[in-house]
């Protein structure tokens, strides 16, 4: 996948002083049209961003809660137009310009807009207008944004060892956005468009205030568990004013709450099957993470009830995982080598042990 470069602003953002005290300002180096990029070192240093950029996979509803890429799409009113949303007319205002002027200024306006970020760092930014060689006679727009390095030297001769650089810029954990997003080559959607953002300071979330994103899965999956959980509460106590109802909703909230959760004991399993499968229907590698005791249990929701059982053994708890074959990872152990028993003898020897009376001090002979 190739782009060629139709226009590229280089600009570097100058962040000093404390929160709330910040000094922001920014400076225009170049702006280069397309002969002049062919020439120049940056197509060295940035060229292959663009191909990288491009085929960075994204998903609609990410697995996890803060993925790096994500899809964006514009926020419009009902019975309104694109064009009344700020962040497209300023993607489009750029896809638009034809010389290096009003690209220019185009890329000002850019700039100013993303330093009032509250969490936005000095480095380099910079705006290009690119056409797939293969597809589109309409431009992409790329918007990169390099932080400053860090101690950052280079060698110099036998006396001084090394020189220190200043404002050193690097490729590695680039920021980027692409508009449109294109999600097959040959394939755009102007109503999107991707970012990417590697650190946890959500830079670009904060700078297009006009769009939006979609639900990850795990967003998607702690909405349906609680819609669930509510409806349980309200077909159990219809009276929204009675005290076990008002007790099992605080406690419930507690729960909800908690950073670890443990077994809640509430639900049937055949009711939790339904719950489960309900949830699986939006994507069928939903997993579920647990842990038992010290051992960590990770599989798939859909397996619930089907290979995967919990059960209550005495005091304790009890998982029964069923699969085909066992695969082991590198690093050899003993338990490779087991012939293993029946199921009902594992099972009759846990529950003997769950039944054991615990031996009492006035037992033991002295």
């Amino acid at each position: 996948m190739r782009f060629d470069i139709q226009f590229l602003s280089f600009f570097v953002l100058q962040v000093e002083g404390k929160e709330g005290q910040t000094n922001k300002n920014y400076k225009h180096y170049q702006t280069l049209d397309e002969d002049e990029y062919e020439e120049s070192e940056i197509k060295k240093f940035l060229h292959a961003e663009f191909g990288r950029t491009a085929k960075r996979k994204v998903e609609k509803n990410p697995g996890t809660e803060q993925p790096p890429t994500k899809i964006g799409t514009f926020l419009v009113e009902p019975g309104h137009e694109l064009t009344s949303n700020p962040n497209f007319n300023l993607f489009t205002r750029l896809r638009a310009v034809d010389n290096k002027e009003d690209f220019k200024n185009a890329c000002d306006d850019l700039v100013r807009s993303y330093l009032e970020t509250s969490s936005v760092r000095g480095g380099a930014l910079i705006i290009t207008q690119a056409k797939l060689d293969t597809h589109f006679d309409d431009p992409f727009i790329f918007v990169m944004k390099c932080d400053f390095e860090q101690r950052i030297a280079r060698i110099s001769d036998e006396r001084s060892l090394i020189s220190e650089v200043e404002m050193a810029i690097s490729a590695r954990n680039m920021k980027s956005i692409q508009y449109p997003h294109m999600p097959e080559e040959g394939m755009i959607e102007e109503w999107e468009l991707k970012i990417h953002q590697s650190s946890h300071a959500r830079y670009f979330e904060d700078f297009l205030k006009f769009i939006t994103y979609e639900q990850s899965i795990p967003e998607i999956v702690n909405e349906r568990v609680m819609d669930y959980v509510q409806t349980y509460v309200e077909e159990k106590w219809p009276d929204a004013t009675n005290l076990e109802r008002q007790q099992e909703e605080h406690d419930l909230e507690l729960w909800a709450a908690s950073e670890k959760r443990d077994i809640q004991e509430k639900w049937e399993p055949q009711h939790v099957i339904e719950a489960a499968e309900r949830i699986v229907e939006i994507k069928p590698e939903i997993e579920i993470k647990m842990k038992l005791g010290d051992t960590s249990i990770r599989g798939l929701l859909a397996d619930y009830g089907y290979r995967l059982h919990i059960a209550k053994l005495g005091d304790h708890y009890a998982m029964v995982i069923e699969g085909d074959a066992f695969t082991f990872d590198k690093g050899f152990s003993p338990v490779e080598l087991l012939q293993p028993e029946p199921f009902e003898v594992v099972a009759r020897r846990l529950v003997d042990r769950a039944n054991e009376t615990p031996e009492r001090d006035d037992d033991i002979p002295y």
